[in-house]
């Protein structure tokens, strides 16, 4: 595949880059296609859009996202001067090794975690289990050494002051292993299951710098059970791919592993601040941001969706998540991306719509926000891709089912806005909520219902099964939230997964949701060997089961 140069702005330039980012010949992409139906998403959009910013052109994601083709994109980046920026353009240097500030997303997360807050107590954390045959506890140690040894953000310690810092060695004590080798099977089956209910919740020391962990049960048959847990602290969903991609590499051979990045996390935070600039100066991407939130602030709800409730968050002590799941097996999820192509839609906002359909269908109210994380990692620098860190920023849907739409319609207007307000994300979504309690008198403003999408890669690399064993089994939990779904595409389709605090609700609410929401997926999808069901996009939504 001929390599892309993000200054040719030619009309083959920006087929290269559009064919870069999503993995195909730049031959198979006519100048006038819609690239939606290719396969470009929101988040392929965003990278490019940053990548072009970087060389200067004034380009934004929305704009891109107006009319995806390559002939569009290239009139778009031709039509004024387009000048590199200056090396100025960064931050200064800093220094890898000092405290730096934490972002929005992470100081949510680090007080949300205090157990005095109103559904706190818990970490931000994912845990998954993998299982296998053979995997050799000593190689597996080795290899954690060497990825927390690549990846400075697993050596990361919060402070009480609220800022972090990168220590020169991790405090991980090695590899701890559950030698079940001899035990029968309901012995191992128990301890399993005790093991996975303990390591599931854990709580990391994160002011000690323990962010990340990976534990060893050895079976009978030589059968073998990874458990790996991760503060969301420091790693989103794309970080998790790139730690269990070279763990997986450093199993194999520990001279396949890449040398750590020389770009790091702290410098990525000052180019980035640099670049966003500040909330006081005139059209700086932030004051821009600032002044577009604060003119929409007025006509927003302030809470998400209100579903039945058995008890108040803050009469539940100690918030335990549960996860419930299923699987669209890839002739149902070609089905649906294939008719969303033919609207104009990525597959993501249709997942984004049946779950807001769903949610709207229980709620009290037809008015309420939607959170939805974005993993937008600016290309500030060559190596961004290759860091473990979190990058993620958080963007409000306001979720609006007062009057019936065809699924469609609904479905374009929410992409329309999710598109408008990522490419003013520079405002964060913490300052939004501030201004929403202001805005109405000082009362409750939250977000605790989350749609976490990652379909652009597979969520666990072939090699993890290939040296550590099958993806089993995982769950996460984020303080404040009450319902998480999120989205990853396998081998075996595309997995839909719901964690919820189920204490939050009345028995059996969460399971006949999630049973509601597949039937309107599949409806979405239509019969097998067919053309998917016309009424089903052109029709409201129907959502069987509803609780009104």
């Amino acid at each position: 595949m001929q390599k892309p140069n993000a200054n040719d702005l030619s009309m083959d330039g920006v087929r290269c880059a559009a064919a870069e980012v999503l993995g195909v010949e730049p031959e198979s992409i006519p100048d006038s296609a819609n690239l939606i139906g290719h396969g470009m998403d929101s988040l392929r959009m965003m990278r490019l859009a940053g990548g072009w910013r970087r060389e200067g052109a004034s380009v934004t994601f929305r704009q891109l996202a107006q009319d995806p083709t390559v002939a569009a994109w290239h009139a778009l980046l031709t039509a004024g001067a387009v000048r590199p920026l200056p090396q100025s353009a960064g931050g200064r240097p800093v220094d890898a090794g000092a405290p730096f500030a934490l972002t929005p997303v992470q100081r949510a997360y680090w007080i949300g975690r205090r157990a005095e807050m109103t559904l706190g107590g818990v970490g931000c954390h994912a845990y998954l289990e993998f299982d296998g045959s053979g995997v050799a506890p000593e190689r597996l140690d080795a290899a954690v050494r060497h990825v927390l040894a690549r990846h400075g953000m697993l050596r990361a310690r919060f402070l009480e002051d609220g800022r972090q810092q990168i220590l020169a060695r991790s405090p991980w004590a090695g590899l701890t292993v559950h030698d079940l080798a001899a035990a029968g099977p309901d012995k191992a089956a128990r301890h399993l299951g005790e093991l996975r209910s303990h390591l599931s919740h854990r709580v990391f020391d994160v002011a000690a710098g323990e962010v990340f962990d990976v534990q060893l049960s050895l079976l009978p048959d030589g059968r073998t059970r990874i458990h790996f847990g991760i503060d969301l602290l420091v790693a989103d969903v794309a970080s998790i791919e790139l730690v269990l991609a070279d763990l997986a590499a450093a199993y194999r051979d520990p001279a396949r592993l890449a040398p750590p990045p020389a770009y790091g996390f702290p410098q990525y935070l000052e180019d980035h601040r640099a670049w966003s600039g500040s909330a006081g100066a005139p059209g700086s991407p932030l004051a821009v941001a600032r002044e577009f939130w604060r003119e929409r602030v007025s006509g927003m709800p302030v809470t998400g969706p209100a579903l039945p409730p058995a008890a108040a968050p803050e009469d539940v002590a100690e918030p335990v998540f549960t996860r419930r799941s299923f699987t669209l097996a890839p002739r149902e999820w070609e089905r649906i991306t294939a008719r969303a192509g033919e609207f104009g839609l990525t597959p993501a906002m249709v997942l984004a719509t049946a779950y807001a359909e769903v949610l709207g269908a229980w709620s009290e109210d037809d008015h309420f926000l939607l959170n939805v994380p974005l993993f937008d990692r600016q290309p500030l620098d060559a190596e961004v891709g290759s860091l473990v860190a979190d990058f993620t920023s958080l963007v409000l849907l306001s979720v609006d089912l007062r009057r019936p739409a065809p699924f469609a319609e609904r479905a374009l207007d929410l992409q329309r806005q999710l598109q408008e307000n990522a490419s003013h994300a520079q405002y964060s979504t913490l300052s939004v909520l501030q201004d929403l309690r202001r805005a109405n008198g000082g009362a409750r403003a939250g977000a605790p219902v989350v749609f976490a999408c990652n379909l652009g890669s597979a969520f666990v690399p072939p090699e993890v099964r290939e040296e550590l064993g099958e993806w089993s089994w995982m769950i996460s939990q984020t303080p404040q939230v009450w319902l998480d779904h999120q989205v990853y595409r396998t081998d075996a389709g595309v997995v839909l997964a719901w964690d919820s605090v189920d204490a939050l609700f009345p028995e059996g609410l969460m399971d006949t949701m999630l049973r509601s929401y597949e039937e309107l997926l599949l409806a979405l999808a239509g019969p097998q060997d067919q053309q998917p069901r016309a009424d089903a996009w052109s029709r409201p939504a129907v959502v069987d089961g509803a609780g009104r």
